[in-house]
């Protein structure tokens, strides 16, 4: 039996996906729920699995374009199950002589076979190469000739590789040019003391992790404040549909996480109504199942807010661009010890700079400025302006 295995449907926009990669040749043995391939949408890769065992039939190439519901592969489940029966049914002697002959002749013609494939892709490739090599060649010939000399005779090395973009790289690109050139974006900068942060996650982070089993990071010290900033102005937790403004009264938080495919931005849901575990959970899920290429397009969809950590790479600056159709973004930066003033004396703090870029066609500068004003309160204040008191801390934390 031939099962056809077709491109199922990404999300509800989605009607084509590039093939990124197979996982497995034609003509390969595949078990049940094994990953065969991935597929690029608009906004995310995801797995093919083979729905039964048998042998993979391929139907289309790599980087070609499939329209949802069209057939990526065949798989014939017919051949492993006549390949079994006749084995167990052999019992005789010459029976077996003939079947361990078969076995024997199958190696030496598969061994022929791959022998036979391999010339024939070397020589393809072969040829892809040459026509590659001569025009590069060329090319470096004119390019010397156009080129005085400098009294050198060597040449230098100037090659260079041409690989397509991903379907989910192209519509990347696309969507950030598009912030450029359809938002008013601005971006306005402060910094913040991140010493009273320091001090609480010293002193929990260990009993945090062995209680509840995930590390305690500043993500979510940021996230609470962002929130309480997001409250204080509503116009930044909103978004612009084409003649109208459309205020959120939920916060549903993006955040941008770096994977294998490149640069995704899964949202916590009702951040508001979770907790330091809570946040710190739900990050290490959308992680984890970014890494291991299972998110969901539902997964990046319908955030009111992103938040941004370039300094995880080592970023001291930076002005982050929006995630449409959402109005603002915080970018975080590396912390380093800077002298600042205190109290009229010099002394060193770990300092943390910190970007909001915003649409500037419904959030003004002075809504912009208070917002990041009000996040640098909460995190250089934390028991005060997030916690409560310094009683309150062990339920806080749920400890």
């Amino acid at each position: 039996m031939l099962l056809e295995i077709t491109i199922p449907s990404p999300g509800e926009s989605i009607t084509e996906v590039e093939i990124s990669s197979w996982l497995v040749k034609d003509g390969d043995f595949v078990k049940k729920n094994q990953v065969i391939a991935e597929i690029d949408s608009d906004k995310a890769t995801l797995e093919i699995r083979a729905e039964e065992s048998g042998i993979l039939i391929i139907k289309a190439k790599k980087g070609e374009l499939l329209k949802v519901g069209e057939i990526l592969c065949l798989i014939d489940t017919k051949k492993k199950t006549s390949e079994k029966k006749n084995i167990s049914t052999k019992q005789s002697p010459s029976a077996k002589k003939r079947l361990s002959q078969y076995k024997i002749d199958n190696k030496i013609d598969n061994k022929i076979d791959n022998k036979i494939d391999n010339k024939i892709d070397n020589k393809i490739d072969n040829k892809i190469d040459n026509k590659i090599d001569n025009k590069i060649a060329q090319k470096k010939h004119y390019a010397i000739q156009a080129i005085p000399s400098m009294g050198t005779k060597s040449l230098i090395n100037r090659s260079f590789n041409v690989k397509r973009l991903s379907k989910l790289r192209r519509k990347l690109s696309e969507r950030l040019v598009s912030v450029k050139n359809e938002t008013a974006m601005l971006t306005t900068f402060n910094e913040v003391d991140m010493s009273n942060i320091f001090f609480l996650k010293t002193k929990y982070k260990d009993v945090f992790k062995e209680k509840h089993g995930v590390n305690l990071g500043f993500m979510p010290f940021f996230v609470k404040s962002c929130i309480k900033a997001l409250k204080e102005y509503p116009n930044i937790n909103s978004m612009i549909d084409r003649e109208n403004q459309i205020n959120f009264n939920y916060y549903d938080v993006s955040i941008a996480v770096s994977g294998p495919k490149g640069l995704m931005v899964p949202v916590i849901r009702n951040a508001d109504t979770l907790s330091f575990r809570g946040i710190e959970k739900t990050i290490k899920d959308l992680s984890n199942r970014i890494k291991n290429s299972t998110i969901s397009i539902d997964d990046m969809t319908g955030g009111t807010f992103t938040i941004t950590n370039g300094g995880i790479f080592g970023s001291m600056l930076s002005t982050p661009i929006i995630n449409p159709p959402q109005s603002a973004i915080l970018g975080m930066h590396n912390i380093v010890e800077r002298p600042v003033v205190i109290l009229g004396k010099i002394e060193i703090r770990p300092i943390m700079y910190l970007a909001l870029s915003y649409d500037h066609r419904i959030i003004d500068g002075k809504e912009a400025v208070g917002f990041l004003f009000s996040i640098k309160k909460s995190i250089e204040n934390p028991i005060n302006t997030l916690i409560g008191s310094e009683n309150e801390l062990n339920n806080y934390f749920e400890l």
